[in-house]
């Protein structure tokens, strides 16, 4: 999986989980070689890789040995991680096409890694429980239909969401949008304190925990939900429910294409050819789980925008961990941490390889990207879950 040998990295993952999902036990190996697959050797194995496409090496017992100790010496920042199983993923999404992509639904397909769709209905009758993974992406959970009143409320496209979003709230049972919203965060929330895995990208990473900070707080102007928002609501805002911010301050003017001072996106000053940001190193030995989440053939990734591009460090709350950074500009582009007995991982952007995507802009053809570091990190979070639990030390 370094960048000279593999000419198809995207795929390698979905050879991983063709593995996985065949109930062979595969072995990531940490650090080495940009984060190697060490896969049982079948026929049918090196047929699939040919048909895919995905560069691969035939290693003899001997050579395996000597890379595994290799690996084990306390001297290298390597691990072997074993992965168990093909975790099952649900992907948040409506019904029907979006004026825009889910880059994550695109890297699953082309990786050819199996999804489900789920909505709001599939999560308020529970059945999150019956997956081990889900994704979120460019997705509003405040109730404001992702901030696109100022620009687009003459859109057809626009007000047909809205009149969709208000009747399926109705038929669940709700006066408001808000209020249906912030039910589907909240049983998405006790998913992940449960145990699940949680993965997030652009707007659903910041206006998630907007929508648990209030709860029971209307903060949606008359043209979101037919009535004024409570005076002063920015006082009543309960950080303690959100996963990763806190003390963030939300932006209360409807004409304007934000949600609050999390994102970076309006006082960001990078020029769109510098724009990169660094993933950390830490002990695979030691940090395995963040040393998965940042596997690549690159420390430096390229930076892409989104409604959401990047977290604001200031307001970033002290237990979440920071995956990769733009530390110049003060901002976190990726960043995981703990909530009860699950995990989260939240990627600032909506593209890895669409620099700013605009409504209408056509979808990124990833045969064209096959090696891209941006969207490794996406299915680094797919593996994630397939680890085997290491027993923790007394």
């Amino acid at each position: 999986m370094d960048a000279e040998s593999q000419k198809e990295h995207l795929k390698a993952y979905g050879i991983t989980y063709w593995t996985l999902a065949k109930q062979e036990k595969v072995k990531w190996l940490l650090n080495y070689r940009g984060g190697s697959f060490l896969l049982p050797d079948t026929e049918a194995l090196r047929r699939e890789c040919q048909i895919r496409g995905v560069s691969f090496e035939v290693l003899s017992d001997a050579k395996t040995e000597n890379i595994l100790k290799e690996i084990e010496s306390p001297s290298q920042n390597m691990e072997a991680v074993v992965l168990e199983k093909a975790p099952k993923i649900a992907v948040y999404t409506p019904e029907g096409s979006v004026p825009w992509d889910d880059a994550v639904t695109m890297v699953l397909e082309y990786a050819e890694i199996p999804y489900e769709k789920i909505y709001d209905r599939e999560v308020l009758a529970d059945e999150l429980v019956l997956y081990d993974w889900l994704h979120l992406h460019h997705e509003d959970f405040t109730g404001q239909y992702g901030k696109f009143y100022g620009r687009y409320r003459a859109a057809p496209w626009y007000i047909q969401e809205k009149k969709d979003a208000e009747a399926l709230a109705k038929a669940l049972g709700y006066d408001k949008v808000s209020q249906e919203k912030l039910a589907v965060a909240t049983k998405i929330s006790d998913y992940v304190i449960g145990g699940g895995f949680m993965f997030a990208m652009c707007s659903a990473t910041d206006s998630f925990d907007i929508a648990l900070s209030a709860a029971g707080v209307d903060i949606c102007e008359p043209m979101f939900d037919g009535d004024a928002s409570e005076a002063n609501y920015q006082a009543k805002i309960d950080f303690s429910s959100t996963f990763a911010f806190r003390d963030f301050d939300l932006e209360k003017n409807p004409q304007r294409y934000e949600f609050s001072n999390i994102d970076t996106t309006p006082f960001r000053r990078v020029n769109n050819d510098a724009d990169y940001f660094s993933l950390k190193s830490f002990s695979a030995k030691w940090d395995p789980v963040p040393t998965m989440l940042c596997q690549n053939h690159t420390a430096l990734v390229k930076g892409f925008m989104g409604q959401t591009t990047a977290y604001n460090s200031e307001v970033l709350k002290p237990t979440v961990l920071v995956l990769g950074e733009n530390k110049s500009n003060g901002e976190a582009r990726y960043i995981h941490g703990v909530k009860g007995k699950g995990f989260f991982t939240f990627y600032g952007g909506h593209d890895p390889e669409d620099y700013q995507h605009l409504v209408g802009d056509p979808k990124t053809e990833l045969k064209l990207h096959p090696t891209s570091p941006g969207y490794r990190l996406i299915l680094n979070n797919i593996l994630f879950p397939a680890a085997k639990k290491k027993k923790q030390k007394t």
